[in-house]
């Protein structure tokens, strides 16, 4: 059975910090993308950032490119998200995603699977 676990939510001041992290098991993505998208109260879920397995290639929404950072190990098949000068915009659950083809890293149809998410609160 494939499953992501999301770990290092929780609440953080306005220009804090905060690494999420997502461990994969049940298949190696390690040549496929994986990536993380987000969803603020009353808003629709959004991309965030995704990395390549093939390149390492890495993409950003505008509005976190800068301070969020994607990276991943695939020798313990674990996507990161590092989140530096979070600001209260940044308030949202945060679902990691993982694809098992290539394709539009910014199309949520391209993951084949996704966490359970993990609650970011930012205060002000």
């Amino acid at each position: 059975q494939v499953q992501l676990v999301e770990s290092g939510g929780g609440l953080v001041q306005a220009g804090g910090s905060l690494r999420l992290s997502c461990a994969a098991s049940g298949r190696t993505f390690n040549n496929y993308p994986m990536a993380w998208f987000r969803q603020a109260p009353g808003k629709e879920r959004e991309f965030g950032a995704a990395i390549t397995g093939s390149t390492g290639t890495k993409y950003y929404a505008d509005s976190v490119k800068g301070r969020f950072t994607i990276s991943r190990d695939n020798t313990k098949n674990t996507v990161y998200l590092q989140m530096n000068s979070l600001n209260p915009e940044d308030t949202a659950v945060y679902y990691c995603a993982a694809g098992l083809k290539s394709g539009n890293v910014y199309y949520p149809a391209t993951y084949n699977y996704w966490g359970q998410g993990t609650q970011v609160t930012v205060s002000s």
